[in-house]
Formats: C-alpha cells, sequence, structure tokens
C-alpha cells in the first residue's frame, strides 16, 4: 500500500493525543483512504519535556526547516498556535514547497488565509483547516462539500466552549463568574490565560472564516467583537425570569450586499434549540436555499475533538482530494463591503443600576422617547436599604445606533451608578 509522509510540528496537548492516536490507528486510516499515514518527523520547543510516550531518535527534528526542505514530506501539520512568527512562516513556506498543510490555527487562518490559499493554489496542494473551526463538528466540509448546492445567507452559534460551558454553569449552578471560571481551567475547559475565549476574539477568527466559505468572498477583518466579562449573576437570573438564556454567539449574514459580522452575547428564547446547547458544546447553525436551516452541533475544543478534524482532513489529502482552501479560486472570490452592526436593528435587554429617587424612571423614558426607541416591558427592582433600584428594560426592535446614543447620554446622569448593560436579543 502507498505511504504518505506526515510531519508534525508543535507537540502540546493537542500535537501529543494527535501523534499517539495516528500511531495507533494509522492502519484503520489505511483500510478506509488506501494510503498508509507515515509519521517521519516531529518537531516541538523542548525535546526534553516530560512525555508519557517516547518519540524515536530518528523522527525528532529541532528545527522545523529540517521538515520544510526534506522532499520526502508530503503533509505538514502546523500545531504551534499563534497568528504570526513560526506558525506563518512554517504554513507559507510548507506551501511554496509544494507540501499539503494540515492546521488547527484559527486566528492564523482568519489573518493570513487569503494569502496561504494563493501560495496553495500556485502550487497544487491543500491547505486544511477544519480542526480551526469547532473542533470535531464538521462545518467548514458540510459548507464545502454537503452543502455545495445552497446560496447560504446567514451562519451563527455557539463557536467557544468555554464561554459557553461558564454562561450555562453559571445559569445552572448560581455560581458567580470567577468560580466557574476556575472550575473551568480545573477541568481543562479553560487555558491558564482564557483571554481570547473570554473577551471574544476566538469566536471572532471562526466567524471570519465561516463567512469567507459561505459567502464565497475574501476574509473580512471588519468585526464587532464583544466578550462575556461583564455578564453577572444579576443578568443571569433576569433572563430567566424574562424567559431568556444567555449565550455568546457569532454571527456572519449578507444583507443587501453587504457582510455583517459580530459576536456578543445574546440573549435568546428557552424555548429555541440553541438555548438547550449547554456545557463545551458548540453549535452551529446556517440558513441556506433551498435547503432552509441546517444545524450541527457536537464536542468544539480539546484534542479529541481536534484530533477528529484533523485526521479528516489528512484522510481527504490521502485519497488524493486537491482542492482550494476556501472551496473556489482565490482569483473567484469576491470582496463585498463591509455593514455595521449600528445600522441593524435588535429588540435589547437594558440594565439600568440607578439611585432610587424620584424622576429617575421619567428621564430614562424622555431619553429613550427622543431616539425612538420604544419600551416594550419595564421591570424595576429596589434594593431599599441601599437607596438603589435595578430597571430593567426589554425594549420594542430598534435601530442599534438609536440605543447606543440613548445609552451614552444615560450613562452621564448624576443618578447612573455603574455603567448601563445592553445585551442583544436574537429571535431567529
Amino acid at each position: 500500500m502507498k505511504k504518505c509522509n506526515i510531519a508534525i510540528v508543535g507537540l502540546g496537548t493537542i500535537g501529543a493525543y494527535f501523534y499517539n492516536f495516528m500511531n495507533k490507528n494509522k492502519f484503520i486510516i489505511a483500510k478506509k483512504t488506501n494510503v498508509v499515514p507515515n509519521i517521519i518527523y516531529v518537531c516541538a520547543k523542548n525535546k526534553n519535556k516530560n512525555r508519557l510516550f517516547k518519540i524515536p531518535k530518528n523522527k525528532w527534528v529541532s528545527n522545523y526547516n529540517t521538515i520544510i526542505k526534506d522532499k520526502r514530506v508530503d503533509i505538514v501539520v502546523e500545531l504551534i498556535g499563534g497568528s504570526g512568527g513560526a506558525a506563518k512562516d512554517l504554513i507559507s513556506k510548507s506551501l511554496s514547497n509544494k507540501k499539503h498543510v494540515v492546521t488547527a490555527n484559527k486566528a492564523l487562518i482568519a489573518k493570513h488565509g487569503d494569502k496561504f490559499s494563493k501560495i496553495a493554489e500556485i502550487n497544487k496542494v491543500n491547505l486544511e483547516f477544519e480542526a480551526a473551526v469547532c473542533g470535531g463538528v464538521p462545518v467548514i466540509r458540510s459548507i464545502k462539500e454537503g452543502l455545495i448546492a445552497n446560496k447560504i445567507q446567514k451562519i451563527y452559534g455557539i463557536l467557544n466552549g468555554t464561554s459557553n460551558y461558564i454562561l450555562s454553569s453559571m445559569d445552572k449552578n448560581q455560581l458567580i463568574f470567577s468560580e466557574v471560571l476556575k472550575k473551568a481551567q480545573k477541568l481543562g475547559y479553560a487555558e491558564s490565560n482564557p483571554v481570547s475565549d473570554l473577551n471574544g476574539s476566538d469566536v471572532a477568527s471562526k466567524v471570519q472564516i465561516l463567512a469567507a466559505l459561505s459567502f464565497n468572498s475574501l476574509i473580512n477583518k471588519n468585526i464587532h467583537i464583544e466578550g462575556i466579562k461583564d455578564i453577572d449573576m444579576n443578568d443571569i437570573i433576569n433572563a430567566n425570569k424574562l424567559g431568556y438564556k444567555i449565550k455568546l454567539l457569532g454571527f456572519s449574514e449578507l444583507i443587501n450586499n453587504k457582510i455583517y459580522q459580530r459576536v456578543h452575547p445574546t440573549l435568546i428564547k428557552k424555548s429555541s434549540y440553541i438555548a438547550s446547547i449547554d456545557g463545551v458544546l458548540n453549535a452551529v447553525i446556517i440558513n441556506g436555499l433551498p435547503v432552509g436551516q441546517s444545524v450541527i452541533q457536537g464536542e468544539g475544543a480539546g484534542p479529541s475533538a481536534t484530533t477528529s478534524a484533523l485526521v479528516s482532513d489528512i484522510s481527504s489529502i490521502l485519497r488524493g482530494n486537491i482542492k482550494y482552501p476556501f472551496a473556489t479560486s482565490a482569483k473567484k472570490r469576491k470582496r463585498f463591503l463591509t455593514g455595521n452592526i449600528s445600522s441593524l436593528i435588535f429588540s435589547s435587554y437594558i440594565r439600568l443600576d440607578v439611585t432610587d429617587k424620584h424622576g429617575v424612571l421619567s428621564d430614562i423614558t424622555k431619553i429613550f422617547s427622543k431616539f425612538k426607541v420604544s419600551i416594550k416591558r419595564l421591570i424595576q427592582n429596589p434594593y431599599k436599604l441601599k437607596n438603589q433600584s435595578s430597571i430593567i428594560i426589554i425594549t420594542h426592535k430598534a435601530k442599534d445606533l438609536s440605543l447606543q446614543k440613548s445609552l451614552k447620554i444615560i450613562s452621564k446622569k448624576n443618578y447612573i451608578i455603574k455603567k448601563p448593560k445592553l445585551i442583544r436579543i436574537e429571535n431567529s
């Protein structure tokens, strides 16, 4: 049986799991692809790191340039991470040297994917990145192949397992944000430095990649990003009383030939499908024609889910499927104009913590009225011992710009105790 030589660069948690999986299952993969995946090189920063397995000396290289120059290497698996530096250099040089590349690096693809795509196309090799978006959820292959007949109008969902675990744990176990984050780190669901998961940038990279695939476009760098660090137990409790759940969602949609990309905490009805997706699970919802709505869910992160996606990409290459990285030639991908979130229309949850005194509510409603923001529902929770009150407002649909202008004026009032909070409501 024919062999295909593979080099792995990066041997962290995912790299180590992937290496062991490939060694144990290479003949099972060979039966399905008719080609034996053969790991001939492993490269990582620290050769002497304590590992639970041994790597033969003849497979270990300390400099990835050795891999790039070796003509025997057919596939390079990049598991270094980061949106530049060594990972960028490795992928660029590997593609230029006619080697297929498989990566789980969403930040790098979101930043340099268009450039890499052109290099891969010129050299007739594959750049595969299923593992970069939602781990074991095969959303990229679904868009490229399974939904190829469809004109996709909107793609959105829960794209980050860490943030979903935190919000759903706060909701189910009535724990504060910091406690849940510590638990997530202890269980390995969150990194020791979880900034990209909490501030929304991890989801943003995935949204940009999915948008490029869905709309046959170049990667659009303009995206509105909000994270979950300001969500507290009061918001969780209020959402439940109002019949909602809070989820961090990523959205990309094509409206009037403009791409709108956004990441933000969102209130969704408890009865909706996506509200039931808890823990570290991911779920992607695709609206297209003629299929209608498709939902794909599964494990979004971790070494096993990521390995599943990496093996899927490698198997595609082993079968001899040479494809454009973004499904069509770089020359045919479009450059759409960008729409701004300020022009979109939402119902919204607004929380105002105020001094409990006469005339406050009247002043707030006047400001909203001035910007044509209509109030659908209002709840006032007084804290008499503190002489404070929390005003919860659900608005009718209004332009996001009008909501922001209203809150900008309200935030400067002397009766405001904390920065006003706005969470958009999604009724899909």
